[in-house]
């Protein structure tokens, strides 16, 4: 596991939008604050892009949806889906 850490963090990809015109995107921040959250680090996980675990567990939520088609799971992913826009959104203008 650590050599994936390892690997992960010596291989980062770069902001197109930050490089091309020097301003953060709206994901800036998700791929460190994924390796804090593989390290453990959940606190500066979610410090780093307090997105990041909402945006996951949507996922997970929306797998799950699709295998076992929950009676109310379009519904609860358009919570999740507001949810996890809102926290983009304040994250995006919240950082400096």
């Amino acid at each position: 596991m650590e050599s994936f850490i390892n690997y992960i963090e010596s291989n980062l990809l770069q902001c197109p939008t930050k490089e091309l015109i020097g301003v953060n995107c709206l994901g800036c921040g998700f791929q460190r604050s994924f390796i804090l959250l593989i390290k453990g680090n959940l606190i500066e996980s979610f410090l780093t892009y307090p997105a990041l675990i909402p945006l996951l567990l949507m996922f997970g939520y929306l797998i799950t949806h699709l295998m076992l088609r929950f009676k109310n799971g379009a519904k609860t992913l358009q919570y999740f889906y507001i949810l996890n826009s809102i926290l983009i959104i304040i994250n995006y203008f919240a950082k400096p």
